[in-house]
């Protein structure tokens, strides 16, 4: 259900959004990759902006993804030494000696009437 609502709410309106942005800006624009010679034909395409656009956003989005995930390095450590440790525990008490048994119905209550 609340996919569902995350589906109407947020993702309709940026889709509808991205194309009206898509069919506002079809008109070719020239990119150049040589600030100080704009004219060079070998360095400059002619794009659609709404590809520049496009293109920037998910450019923008990896970067930001990129830096977050190297931001979150030391707890991602933290959490497998942590895993590591459990571990650890895990298999020592495994190993230990085995609990003295219990005598037959101990520790069960007794059934009411």
């Amino acid at each position: 259900m609340l996919n569902r609502v995350v589906l109407i709410v947020v993702v309709v309106p940026v889709a509808v959004a991205l194309i009206a942005l898509a069919v506002a800006n079809r008109a070719p624009v020239a990119f150049t990759l040589d600030p100080f010679n704009p004219g060079n034909p070998a360095l400059t395409t002619a794009l659609p902006l709404f590809v520049l656009l496009f293109v920037a956003l998910v450019c923008g989005m990896i970067i930001g993804s990129l830096a977050t995930w190297l931001r979150q390095g030391r707890y991602r450590r933290e959490a497998r030494a942590k895993g590591k440790e459990v571990q650890n525990l895990l298999r020592q008490t495994s190993q230990a000696a085995p609990a003295p048994a219990r005598e037959a119905g101990a520790g069960v209550p007794a059934a009411r009437t």
